[in-house]
């Protein structure tokens, strides 16, 4: 037994219990089968109002940007998020006002963009109720939830307000007495990652640094899958080392090319710097902000018919000339 020495105060807004999590995914189908549709068919049949959504990539880089519109265009509404280094997809998700319950780590902040004044506004609406954590804690989350466990102990925000406005515990280590956190695991009823590759099963490849997507793939009782392109299953066969998201996890792939944008994709493409500004400028006075809802989201059929008000296909040439100058220069260096 542990002895529980001191609590947070927030709320708890899923199970932590690992033998329910286990019951719903010993029923989970992981057929080797075919798994491709539109991102619209996706959100239809796995996002429901109600549910837990967790978003992977960090801040504005390699973000499923076309999940977040689809969500917000299809007025999925009493979600509760993982504001997990969430920026740009945390700024999408609160203008549809899609969720009211939410675990905060960062948000709000779109990092040296500044903040979001809609995701504030928000936020300080009282329409929202918040549990508070830290990055690192949530992504201990995903990881005791992608191990089939509980909790995981860590030795951070001890001491703080953080851990006052959190849901986690601080208990003696029945081997030493020192005190040590624990931090309760977090299985989201559904979850969307982009990646730069996939095939038709859902065996996923990408680059770059992964944050705690391969836990959240794991951790995730549904996985959306978007990938920039869709490549042969023979080319997965042929390095199989490269697959950090095996298909047994994936419930749908989408490919969605440069699915990340405005934000960052390692390797493809640089964010749009001028079209985030456009959204920050336009959330400050809420009649242009819901203009600019209308314009992008609302009244765009899907994600290409985004781009295309963006620039299209010249705008994202644009911006992989830009990522690719920034490789070139530090390989140089």
């Amino acid at each position: 037994m542990f002895e529980v020495v001191a609590q947070g105060e927030g709320p708890l807004f899923m199970d932590p219990d690992a033998d329910k999590a286990r019951e719903f995914f010993r029923q989970k189908d992981r057929a080797l089968k075919n798994k491709v549709m539109t991102v619209k068919e996706a959100v239809e049949k796995f996002v429901h109002d109600g549910n837990y959504l967790g978003i992977g990539g960090f801040g504005a880089n390699r973000i499923p940007t076309a999940i977040c519109h689809e969500i917000v265009r299809q007025r999925k509404k009493n979600l509760i998020f993982a504001g997990h280094t969430s920026t740009h997809d945390f700024q999408i998700l609160a203008a549809g006002e899609v969720f009211n319950r939410c675990d905060i780590a960062y948000i709000i902040g779109l990092e040296a963009r500044g903040l979001s004044p809609n995701a504030r506004r928000y936020m300080e609406s009282g329409k929202v109720e918040s549990c508070e954590w830290t990055n690192y804690s949530m992504a201990l989350r995903f990881k005791a939830a992608a191990m089939g466990l509980s909790f995981l102990p860590g030795r951070s925000v001890m001491g703080t307000d953080t851990f006052k406005y959190s849901a986690a515990k601080v208990v003696k280590c029945p081997f030493t007495g020192k005190l040590f956190c624990l931090f309760p695991a977090l299985w989201p009823d559904v979850a969307a990652v982009h990646v730069h590759e996939a095939d038709i099963y859902g065996n996923c490849r990408l680059k770059g640094i992964s944050i705690a997507d391969l836990e959240l793939a794991r951790a995730a009782k549904r996985l959306i899958i978007t990938c920039e392109r869709l490549v042969h299953n023979d080319v997965i066969r042929n390095d199989p080392t490269q697959t950090v998201i095996p298909y047994y996890l994936v419930d749908a792939v989408c490919e969605v090319p440069f699915g990340s944008y405005p934000g960052n994709m390692p390797y493809e493409y640089f964010s749009d710097e001028e079209h985030l500004r456009l959204w920050m400028q336009s959330e400050e006075d809420l009649e242009k902000f819901k203009k600019f809802l209308d314009q992008y989201i609302y009244w765009t059929k899907d994600f290409n018919e985004y781009l295309d008000l963006c620039g299209g296909i010249q705008r994202i040439n644009d911006l992989r000339a830009e990522e690719h100058l920034i490789q070139n220069k530090n390989h140089k260096e």
